[in-house]
């Protein structure tokens, strides 16, 4: 059985409530008319059999025959009788005589009586009060027996047509005035719940549109505001109440992006302040080992030490630069790259860089090119590359494939080591995550600084594009869709 389906705004619910109480409130009161007109018209049918009498059913008495004998005309007293009423004489539990007063001057007539009438009447207590039968030939008449003087009961009855019929047309006006008021006040009652709700509305469309505002970074301005509307109600209290709250989102968020924009200018100052420091002592290194004097072993090992980690924090103050202007949205190359030639030379170099590997290729029959840079999109290649090399056991096999796929290019690399644990694979993108925390190379780095990722995070967005990551235990792939359009 299906169920009527329920409304989701508070304007329909507040309009099927209204029009549910209203149809409520009208059932009952129809009701009430309906029971009480009932009531009063059977009470005058009964003050009416009271002020008849047993006057009819008693003249039955005189010449008469049973009524099973005959079906012609009965001899009775039907003066001042209403047509239609009947009489009956119960000697016992027997019907001796039955008759119906018929139209003016006809007299009254025999009715014949089925032995359940005969029952029916048989069960009708001398009281003195009105009943309600069903008799098979004059359907449902109000009935009151009285003990007779010769010891028996005298029966009169009135049809209970007339006041069926009252009730039955009391029943269709109430139905139809209260179906028209019903629609009216449904109406007006949608008209009134929408206008009376118009302000709350309006505070809804304008959490519609913050909720579609970019928040997640840069600077945000959270210009749309409730309209104001009258304090002293509950809409009013509510609009109020949130534009308070998005003042206070609104100034949170500023003070949000300065201090990233701090720490944007912070690290790209600093990388660049120590660009030239790392670079002097790099040379310095460099220089001292090709000193043709002799050298203690110790100090030719510190300086080879002093030469390969200033290499490392060069390369890690380079990312960093890199990081900072893309965060400060600096515009990269726009050319055409051919990403198959750039996956086959990266995947050269981590076949080179990782011999105990299996690096296998899966590869158009078409070029896939797409406009950007060659440089930092070859970056990002050996990154991934790399990513895939440092957290897998030797022997295991990495596939790099690329398609085309509805004018983006889709570029996965597949591994079937371990996985990424599952509490670093909400923030593998972020800057300084690591995977493996014992040991000094971070999850998502080449070169151990945790930057990697959040390096092919950066560039993929650069291009337009993005990148995600599904692993579990024996397989994990990192996909990389670019928008292969016209650069």
């Amino acid at each position: 059985m299906s169920r009527l389906p329920r409304p989701h705004t508070l304007r329909a619910r507040l309009t099927v409530g209204l029009v549910v109480l209203l149809a409520v409130s009208c059932a009952a009161v129809g009701v009430a008319a309906v029971v009480e007109l009932n009531g009063f018209l059977t009470g005058r049918l009964d003050q009416q059999l009271r002020e008849t009498g047993a006057r009819f059913p008693a003249s039955l008495e005189h010449g008469a025959t049973r009524p099973s004998d005959h079906d012609g005309d009965e001899d009775g007293d039907t003066r001042r009788q209403t047509v239609g009423t009947f009489g009956a004489r119960l000697v016992g539990d027997t019907v001796t005589n039955a008759a119906v007063v018929g139209s003016t001057g006809a007299g009254a007539r025999n009715v014949p009586l089925g032995a359940a009438d005969r029952r029916t009447l048989a069960g009708v207590p001398a009281d003195g009060r009105g009943h309600t039968v069903d008799l098979s030939a004059l359907d449902d008449y109000r009935v009151m027996a009285v003990p007779g003087k010769d010891g028996d009961v005298l029966v009169t009855g009135l049809p209970t047509e007339p006041v069926e019929a009252a009730v039955h047309r009391l029943e269709l006006v109430a139905a139809v005035v209260f179906g028209a008021a019903l629609a009216v006040a449904g109406l007006a009652g949608a008209l009134w719940v929408r206008w009376s709700l118009r302000p709350l509305s309006r505070v809804a469309a304008t959490a519609t549109k913050v909720s579609r505002l970019p928040l997640s970074s840069g600077e945000v301005e959270l210009w749309p505001r409730a309209p104001e509307a009258d304090p002293r109600g509950e809409v009013g209290r509510v609009a109020d109440a949130f534009n308070t709250m998005l003042g206070h989102v609104e100034d949170a968020l500023t003070k949000r992006h300065a201090s990233e924009e701090r720490l944007r200018s912070f690290a790209a100052d600093a990388s660049h302040e120590l660009r030239t420091p790392v670079a002097s002592i790099r040379g310095h290194a460099e220089l001292a080992l090709l000193h043709p004097d002799p050298v203690p072993h110790k100090v030719v090992r510190a300086l080879e030490r002093i030469e390969a980690e200033s290499a490392r924090m060069g390369e890690m103050v380079d990312d960093l630069l890199l990081l900072a202007r893309l965060d400060a949205g600096r515009p990269l190359e726009r050319l055409p790259v051919d990403l198959t030639r750039l996956v086959l030379d990266a995947v050269t170099d981590a076949q080179a860089a990782g011999p105990g590997h299996r690096w296998t290729l899966e590869l158009p029959e078409e070029p896939v090119t797409v406009p950007g840079d060659a440089h930092r999109l070859h970056q990002m290649l050996g990154n991934l590359l790399a990513n895939a090399r440092l957290h897998t056991p030797g022997g295991s096999t990495v596939t790099v494939s690329l398609e085309s796929e509805a004018g983006t290019a889709v570029l996965t690399v597949h591994d079937d080591g371990p996985g990424v644990p599952a509490d670093v694979r909400p923030r593998v993108f972020e800057r300084f995550t690591h995977g493996d925390r014992r040991r000094p190379g971070g999850a998502g780095s080449g070169t151990g600084t945790g930057l990697g990722l959040s390096i092919v995070a950066a560039v993929a967005d650069a291009h337009g594009g993005r990148v995600d990551l599904q692993s579990a235990p024996g397989s994990t792939t990192f996909t990389v869709r670019i928008p292969a359009g016209q650069g």
